[in-house]
Order: structure tokens, then C-alpha cells, then sequence
């Protein structure tokens, strides 16, 4: 297995969403409860191991899929309320060195999770098929993502990252 790829990496067919669609939306319902599992009982100092050599601490991780997960929402909202809007890209590795990501309690980002993706399945399941068709460019990649490919690509996004912690919790018999 490759560490860094746990549950392997995302892979989209347009021809699929239909039938995803609804498991993707629950799985983005579900990342915070599978989260505060995969943290649950970890000391401060367990919360500071790397999921991999070069990886960011279980806490780091925490804290990114906040970070993500709140722009990937404005993200939507922007395409959906926008003709194609271009996105503003941001250095997940240096905001994973700020200090709410490295010296905040975990808690403060789960809880952030809780209320964020309540918000953000509310507004999931009240899209139409239409809607998941719009876009936004993002100007690094000089791409245009549909939200139908970005739903597919969040979902596996949390679950990547609850994976990471889960493997090297099994690695480590914590």
C-alpha cells in the first residue's frame, strides 16, 4: 500500500455520478463522526506523529480537512451563484505550518467540520442535476471543475485523510 494513497487515489467517471451521487453526499455527511473516531483517545504527543515520513502530524491533518473542506464550500457556493467564477488557490502546505494548525486543539476544527458540512449537505442535497454541471476555474491547474466531479473529489478527500490516521494507528497499536 502506498502511504501517501491509502484508499488509492480519486478517480471520476462522469458516467457514474448519478449512482454516486447520494453515497458521496452521505460520506461528506459522515467524514466528522469518522473523524473524531479515528482521533478519539489520542494523547497530545500521539497527536503529533506523522501519518508518513514527511507527512503532516495527525493534527495537521485535522486542521487541513477545515481548511479544505471550508474552501471547497465556498467553492460551490461561487459556482453556484457565479457564471464559472475563477477560485482563489491557497498553499495547504503553509497553512498547515500556521499556528491554529499547529498548536490549536483539534476540537476547535472538528466542531468546525460538525457545523460546515451540516451546512454543506443541506445545500448538497438541495442541488439538481443542472447544478452539479456548473464550474469554477481554477487558475494553477488552468482548469474548469464541474461540481458534479468536485462532490466525487471531496468525499474521497475526507476519506483519505480519516484513512491516513486509521492506518498509522494500526501501524503504531495506538
Amino acid at each position: 500500500m502506498d502511504s501517501r494513497y491509502p484508499i488509492g487515489k480519486f478517480q471520476y467517471d462522469a458516467e457514474s455520478f448519478s449512482t454516486l451521487r447520494n453515497e458521496w453526499i452521505n460520506q461528506i455527511d459522515e467524514l466528522p463522526i469518522k473523524l473524531k473516531e479515528a482521533v478519539k483517545d489520542l494523547t497530545p504527543e500521539q497527536l503529533n506523529i506523522t501519518y508518513r515520513d514527511g507527512g503532516w502530524t495527525f493534527k495537521q491533518v485535522v486542521h487541513h480537512l477545515a481548511d479544505s473542506h471550508m474552501n471547497s464550500y465556498i467553492r460551490f457556493k461561487l459556482a453556484l451563484t457565479e457564471d464559472t467564477p475563477t477560485i482563489k488557490p491557497y498553499y495547504e502546505d503553509r497553512w498547515a505550518e500556521l499556528q491554529d494548525s499547529v498548536n490549536t486543539d483539534i476540537n476547535i476544527s472538528i466542531t468546525l467540520l460538525e457545523a460546515l458540512h451540516k451546512k454543506w449537505v443541506t445545500l448538497l442535497r438541495s442541488m439538481n442535476e443542472f447544478d452539479f454541471k456548473k464550474q469554477y476555474y481554477h487558475p494553477e491547474s488552468q482548469q474548469k471543475f464541474g461540481l458534479d466531479y468536485c462532490l466525487g473529489l471531496y468525499a474521497w478527500h475526507g476519506n483519505h485523510h480519516v484513512a491516513h490516521i486509521i492506518s498509522k494507528r494500526r501501524e503504531l497499536i495506538i
